[in-house]
């Protein structure tokens, strides 16, 4: 089979593990509160998963001009997901806490990272027409941080401040930078003691220092969400601390993929679905996290393994084929009445996940690893 119809295990593991921690970092938020060994894991996740996701949608997003398909994909995978669950979201407040503010300029809770998706598409042909795109993203995100009307309306804030790390994921494809040096191929077993030993040094610093970290209010950095003044960022150098974070995240996110298997498992193919267990984990943890079980939680050495292993189970439950058939008019709406022509809508079978991985008319089958990728 050719190279462009043979699917790559290594991205769809990258995918699948990306969202195993976006639902380990949502569900551990409450935890943080009452134990600094789940705050300490809760800053290292939120060090590197989301520039780690935006890397994997930046690697698979191109910068030549959209055809009317790719644009009407920008509606179909994006936008109108997007307003579905916000309406969701909205009846759901309304049923639970009595009130609601429907407003589609300020998303709700992990829907963010939709609008963002969706900027970054628009916003890619006109980045890859600049000398140094990389550059211009990093001093627009830092930028960003200083201007006090730069907020969560439409995600900007965050949009514009994960924008070098999308823009990374695809100069990194249109360099072919990881064919060229074989990252995919050669693994030797150095790769996995240098990655292991980053993510040792992250947990014991984040240890280490965390009564620092809780004092800075470094989570808030982390989000990529406020201007820097918002969060206790007053210097005029505060701009550095979001240049040594990006930093941080890129050395980790480096060492995550650097960890993340080459093989097929029986979970590879799950990484074809991330957005069902992204979009419908947070009303699964909704309950738990409004509820208030989430706290107090002790001794903490028994409860975070137990969260973290439910928060495996979440992501490959909300990735079977049955809730995939639920909440497929959902999460992969088929608009056809939306566009002057129908077909522009798709048609079953033929997707692509909004974070690049594309999917077959069958059913999915992920192919064996090439032996070159062993390791």
């Amino acid at each position: 089979m050719s190279r462009a119809k043979r699917r790559v295990p290594f991205w769809d593991n990258a995918r699948f593990a990306c969202i195993v921690l976006v639902v380990l970092g949502h569900a551990t938020q409450r935890l943080t509160y009452d134990s600094d060994i789940a705050l300490g894991l809760y800053l290292v996740v939120y060090a590197f998963h989301m520039p780690a996701f935006a890397i994997i949608s930046g690697y698979f997003s191109k910068s030549d001009a959209p055809s009317k398909r790719q644009m009407a994909r920008v509606i179909t995978d994006i936008l109108v997901p997007y307003v579905i669950f916000e309406g969701i979201w909205t009846l759901t407040k309304w049923l639970v806490e009595g009130q609601a503010n429907p407003n589609l300029t300020e998303p709700s809770w992990t829907l963010w990272f939709l609008l963002a998706l969706g900027i970054f598409r628009l916003v890619l042909p006109y980045l890859a027409l600049l000398r140094w795109p990389l550059l211009w993203t990093l001093a627009i995100s830092i930028g960003a941080g200083y201007l006090p009307n730069v907020d969560s309306t439409f995600s900007l804030s965050r949009t514009l401040g994960l924008l070098p790390f999308f823009t990374l994921g695809w100069w990194l494809r249109e360099h072919d930078i990881v064919d060229r040096l074989r990252l995919l191929r050669d693994r030797p077993w150095w790769v996995f003691v240098v990655g292991g030993g980053l993510f040792t040094v992250a947990g014991f610093v984040a240890w280490v220092f965390i009564d620092e970290f809780r004092a800075m209010n470094l989570r808030e950095w982390l989000f990529y969400d406020a201007n820097y003044s918002s969060i206790g960022g007053t210097q005029w150098w505060a701009g550095g601390v979001r240049l040594a974070l990006m930093a941080v995240a890129i050395v980790l996110s480096a060492a995550f993929f650097a960890l993340v298997p080459r093989r097929t498992h029986f979970w590879t193919h799950f990484g074809q679905y991330t957005m069902y267990v992204y979009l419908l984990h947070s009303f699964v943890l909704y309950p738990f996290r409004e509820s208030g079980v989430l706290r107090n939680l002790d001794p903490t050495w028994l409860w975070l393994p137990i969260v973290i292993v439910l928060s495996v189970l979440i992501a490959l439950g909300l990735a079977t084929k049955p809730v995939r058939t639920v909440f497929r008019p959902l999460i992969e709406p088929r608009p056809g009445w939306l566009f002057s022509d129908p077909m522009l809508a798709g048609r079953e079978g033929r997707r692509s996940d909004p974070t690049g991985s594309r999917r077959p008319r069958e059913a999915p089958r992920v192919l064996p690893a090439d032996p070159r990728q062993n390791g």
